[in-house]
Formats: C-alpha cells, structure tokens, sequence
C-alpha cells in the first residue's frame, strides 16, 4: 500500500530561487523514471499561502526522507521540516528557506 504525501516548497524559498519550481518539477519526473511506483498525482499552487505543493504516491519500501536528502543536494541550500497534521491527513514536508523560522500553516 503507497503512502501519499505532500511536498511543499515555501513562497519566500522560491521567491529566492525562482528556478526551484522546474527543478522540483524535473527532479521528480525523473525519479519516476527511476523508480516507476514512485508518483505525481498533483501539482498546484496554493492561494493562501503562496507554497508549491506536489502530491506524491509514495511506495512503502521508499523512504521520504531518503528522497529529500536527495534532493537537497540539487538545491539550494534549504532545509526542510515535517509538519504536524492530524489523522487522516496526509503527511506534508516542507523544503524552506535554512536561516528562516518554521512556517505555521
């Protein structure tokens, strides 16, 4: 059974780096290629908080943070944060900028 998550990457993060957006984009595209049960149900922009977000499929041997350790490495420096949700939300994991605050969503 695959795990969905959300990955989000702050406003402030890609008003610094407006690139990131495409290199998500195409990190995750080719991590598909890689790992075909891997997937990218959506991508969307949320209104009230300005963040990118992609829902992903994750498979249950995958481990999230592996693939997040992974892609910082492509990025710029960053850190990124699990935020607390409740029951039945999905987990989300935001990648922000490394000097700043969490974000309360």
């Amino acid at each position: 059974m695959s795990q969905v998550v959300e990955l989000r990457v702050s406003y402030r993060y890609v008003k610094e780096h407006p690139w990131v957006v495409q290199a998500m984009t195409g990190f995750l595209s080719a991590y598909f290629m890689e790992k075909p049960e891997f997937r990218v149900q959506q991508n969307f922009v949320e209104l009230e908080s300005g963040m990118h977000v992609w829902v992903c499929d994750i498979p249950p041997n995958m481990k999230v943070l592996a693939l997040l350790k992974r892609l910082q490495a492509d990025l710029p420096p960053c850190r990124y944060t699990q935020t607390e949700t409740d029951p039945p939300a999905r987990p989300q994991f935001l990648i922000d900028c490394p000097e700043t605050e969490p974000l309360v969503p």
